[in-house]
């Protein structure tokens, strides 16, 4: 069992190494993509500076606090668009019947799937986050929790896109309301948790997991709390098994559409 995860882990990393490669053809279009979104991430702290010049406190994070949210949630972001670009198209793959090539081949369908191509400039969102971190004030813990976080996060995010983009196998087109979802998560989390109260922050802590992806990450590496950390790494390994379950409970509704096309 252990043998045949490593190998499909190893088999995923070729396949975005592989994705890498092809997009690194051009590189000035690679590297272009990259800088332009560190510089579009920065300009919305611009929003930022100028609320905390009127104000010291906002849903008790400071402006460096707030920096630490927005670099987690830049670099979440990267994390999931960058070697799970696909997961965001899987209700199309899977409407038109584009599924065909992967199931015939001794891989993990859906690992398979979402780790066929790349997002560039989502790896200039990856950088950003570290920028930011160095920003707040680096320590090694620091970067450790900031980069297990960065991927748990990354993985929720995923995760929620998956299983909304397989109510496909159900309800035909469910695109929509998976984009909708990644919406949220994105909107949500680079404001301050403390802003939010009531049934709102019920909210953003199940139905729209925001609270767990992002605030509680950022409140562990504000003050360590062990609790936290272990509520943020079951519900990751929760949210994550929840995808396949659904997926492959919805797989076994997939009609081909007969359109071979070769996978390598």
């Amino acid at each position: 069992m252990l043998m045949e995860v490593k190998n499909q882990i190893k088999i995923s990393l070729l396949s975005i190494k592989y994705a890498i490669m092809r997009e690194m053809l051009n590189k000035i279009s690679f590297i272009t993509n990259i800088v332009f979104m560190i510089i579009n991430n920065s300009t919305f702290i611009i929003q930022w500076v100028v609320l905390f010049s009127i104000k010291n406190d906002i849903g008790g994070y400071s402006l460096n606090e707030v920096l630490l949210l927005w670099g987690l949630a830049s670099s979440s972001f990267g994390v999931s668009r960058f070697f799970f670009k696909k997961a965001f198209d899987l209700s199309t793959t899977i409407n038109n019947g584009k599924l065909d090539s992967y199931l015939v081949q001794p891989k993990n369908v859906l690992l398979s799937v979402i780790t066929t191509d790349v997002e560039p400039s989502a790896l200039g969102d990856m950088l950003y986050g570290y920028i930011v971190l160095l920003i707040y004030g680096i320590t090694f813990k620091l970067f450790l929790l900031f980069t297990l976080f960065s991927i748990c996060s990354g993985l929720i995010i995923t995760a929620i896109t998956i299983i909304f983009n397989s109510l496909s196998f159900w309800f035909g087109k469910s695109d929509l309301l998976a984009e909708k979802m990644d919406g949220f998560m994105t909107s949500f989390a680079t404001y301050p948790g403390g802003i939010f109260k009531g049934v709102t922050k019920w909210i953003l802590l199940t139905i729209i997991p925001v609270g767990i992806a992002n605030y509680m990450p950022v409140d562990v590496m504000r003050n360590f709390n062990l609790s936290y950390l272990l509520i943020i790494l079951g519900f990751t390994i929760f949210i994550v098994t929840t995808a396949f379950i659904v997926f492959y409970k919805g797989l076994k509704r997939y009609s081909s559409s007969n359109l071979m096309i070769a996978k390598i």
